[in-house]
Parts: C-alpha cells; sequence; structure tokens
C-alpha cells in the first residue's frame, strides 16, 4: 500500500486534497507516477452538479507518467515506460471491441470509475474511494487497467501527453475517424475552446477549406487563427447567416464542441443540403437539445454524434504523439496555464471565467 496525496472529490466544486492509500497493482494492472494532468470540461461537469458521479472521487481523466510497477499478466508495458491514460479502457472481448470499434465498446467499467474486476484501487481510512472514469489522474500515482495505458516515445512532454490522451483525441478523432473530413471540404466549429481547438488543428491536418472557427470573444477567434482557423465569426442567433456570407451554400460539416443544446440545434442550419453536423461537445444530463427533425429530412442532413472522436487508443494515441514530434499538431501552443496539484481549485476558477486555452497541473 502507498499513500499519495490526490485532489478529491466529495460533493463540492472545491476539491480537496486528501492523502489517499494507493493499493499495488493486482493482475492486468499497472502503477503510474504521474507527469501531469489536463484540466478538462469533464472534469467541471461534475464539480459543478451537471453529471452524476459515485462520490468521493479523485478526478482527473486527462494523464500521462511513468510505469512504477506492473502486476501479473501484464504484456504489453514495462517499468519506466512512458504512457498516456485512456479514460474509456476498451474490455477487449465485447463485439465492438471485436469489430475494432473501442470506442463503443460495451464490457468496459470506466463510467462507473471500476478497474475490470469492479474495484477500486483507492481507499481513504478503509472506505472505497473511486477513481474518475477508472483514471483519478490528478493524483502523485495511479492504479490503472493495463488496456487504459498506451505506451507513446519518451520525447513527448507529459503535459502534451496528458492533453493527446482526451481532448487532443476527441477533436482531432472527430475530424478524421467519425466525420472523415477530405481535403478541400468546407467546416466550421462552434467554440474555440480546447475541444474546439483540437478540432481546428484536425481540419488543418486533413486539409480543409475554408475552416470557419465561430465563439463569442475576440480572444478566442484570435486563437482559433493560431491554430488553423481560415476565418471567424461571432457565434449568435444569426450564425449561419454568418457562414453563408464566407460559404454560400452553408459548409460540408459543422462540428459542435461546447455541449449547449441551443449551439447543438443551431448547428445543422449552418450546413449546406447534403452536409454533416457533428456533436462533439457533452451537454448536462437531462438537457435535451431541440432539432428540427423535418428539416434534417428535408435537406438530407447528418446529424452525427462523435464519442471520444471515434478512438482506438492503442492506434491513434502513439500517431497523435508522433504528429506533435514532427510537429504538424502543435500540442504545446494549446498551454495556457500550469498549475501545481495543491493549486488545483485555482485551475477550475479560471476556466469557469473562461479563460482559453489549456491548464494542466504538473506534477
Amino acid at each position: 500500500m502507498t499513500t499519495v496525496k490526490a485532489a478529491v472529490y466529495s460533493g463540492s466544486e472545491r476539491l480537496d486534497i486528501r492523502e489517499v492509500d494507493l493499493r499495488e497493482p493486482g493482475r492486468g494492472e499497472v502503477r503510474v507516477r504521474i507527469g501531469a494532468s489536463g484540466v478538462c470540461g469533464s472534469d467541471r461537469h461534475v464539480l459543478d452538479g451537471d453529471w452524476e458521479m459515485p462520490t468521493p472521487t479523485i478526478m482527473g481523466h486527462e494523464g500521462a507518467g511513468v510505469v512504477e510497477a506492473v502486476g501479473d499478466g501484464v504484456t504489453s508495458l514495462e517499468v519506466g515506460d512512458h504512457v498516456i491514460m485512456t479514460w474509456f479502457y476498451p474490455c477487449g472481448t465485447c463485439s465492438s471491441c471485436r469489430q475494432g470499434r473501442t470506442w463503443v465498446c460495451t464490457g468496459s467499467r470506466s463510467e462507473e470509475c471500476l478497474l475490470p474486476d469492479g474495484s477500486t484501487p483507492t481507499s481513504i481510512d478503509d472506505d472505497t474511494v473511486f477513481p474518475y472514469l477508472a483514471v483519478g489522474s490528478m493524483s502523485e500515482r495511479v492504479v490503472v487497467a493495463e488496456q487504459a495505458a498506451v505506451r507513446v516515445p519518451k520525447e513527448v512532454p507529459f503535459d502534451v501527453a496528458a492533453l493527446i490522451g482526451c481532448s487532443i483525441a476527441t477533436g482531432v478523432g472527430a475530424v478524421v475517424n467519425d466525420a472523415r473530413v477530405q481535403p478541400g471540404r468546407s467546416a466550421v466549429v462552434i467554440g474555440a475552446g480546447g475541444v474546439g481547438l483540437s478540432i481546428i488543428m484536425g481540419l488543418a491536418l486533413a486539409g480543409a477549406s475554408p475552416i470557419i472557427a465561430a465563439d463569442v470573444t475576440d480572444e478566442a477567434l484570435e486563437l482559433a487563427k493560431r491554430f488553423g482557423a481560415t476565418h471567424t465569426v461571432r457565434s449568435g442567433s444569426d450564425l449561419a447567416e454568418r457562414v453563408r456570407e464566407i460559404v454560400p451554400d452553408g459548409a460540408d460539416f459543422a462540428f459542435e464542441a461546447i455541449g449547449r443544446p441551443e449551439t447543438i440545434a443551431l448547428m445543422p442550419s449552418t450546413v449546406q443540403r447534403g452536409g454533416t453536423a457533428v456533436i462533439v461537445g457533452l451537454p448536462p444530463q437531462d438537457r435535451p437539445a431541440p432539432i428540427d427533425a423535418l428539416a434534417l429530412a428535408e435537406e438530407g442532413k447528418a446529424l452525427l454524434g462523435s464519442n471520444y472522436g471515434g478512438t482506438v487508443p492503442a492506434r491513434d494515441f502513439p500517431m497523435l504523439a508522433r504528429l506533435y514530434l514532427d510537429g504538424r499538431l502543435p500540442v504545446d501552443r494549446l498551454i495556457t496555464n500550469r498549475f501545481a496539484l495543491d493549486d488545483v481549485n485555482e485551475a477550475f476558477d479560471l476556466m469557469r471565467a473562461g479563460a482559453r486555452g489549456r491548464s494542466v497541473l504538473v506534477m
């Protein structure tokens, strides 16, 4: 048993820095010393009461670090490997996994914040503590399933690697895996936060043109240009008209990266007949978006839900890492703030205040 410091959610939006007991890795598990953890909007959804989670919970799901110990039966990782964690580990045996569609695995228990055997590796005074999405990366060390840790080159900095594990994989994957955008196709991205900027980077990689970023602040739109947006517009109720000033028939693709029912409902109006609207941002529970189904059908438009960007971590994390090392995916430029674990609440306050780019906890 090891004692680690971690950011624990107990039902309040303010996290407590607690000492947590971490057991040794069991069969098929590995212990990872965390180098960095992203501060993601999905974590904030939990803290702000938008999503229900078991408590107490060690927050964080965007994590990267070094393997310190391996349990019996582990074959894909060794002590000293640098790894990125995936917040949705695949079971490997369900029909989706057998088809290579691990992002819709039906056997994973990560959304229950449980390891494959139904256990949690963490406790406080012998009481169960749940690692968020079976990762809990806002901690000095974690024990995760072998399939939840993917080896990447050691040259990738931990803060960059952490973001690859969620926002980068989600945004780039929505473009290349789910929408399968081809060169020369036009796209609008609603919301230029961390995931929105990742989508823009994915569109630039795919050769899309024009790439239109829509947001409500000049700061966000200027940032979007740095990541590949060719045009920017202010987001509002007249967004479809503003998009058509650039592409008269509407865009081929639209991506919603905020998770607001209002902008999800607005998104299909920005695409042309036969175009595709992609939901990437995750809204609060029990907040449906009103969609004009008749217009979708009459105009032959597609509405696509993107879960984790259709990511296969074992395949995609190393690829994204290589793109970063080759200078084609400037993930490091997304990072605008770095915090110590003790300052995690300050990082979330900054997010709530509308800070652009991404914050990362550096251990």
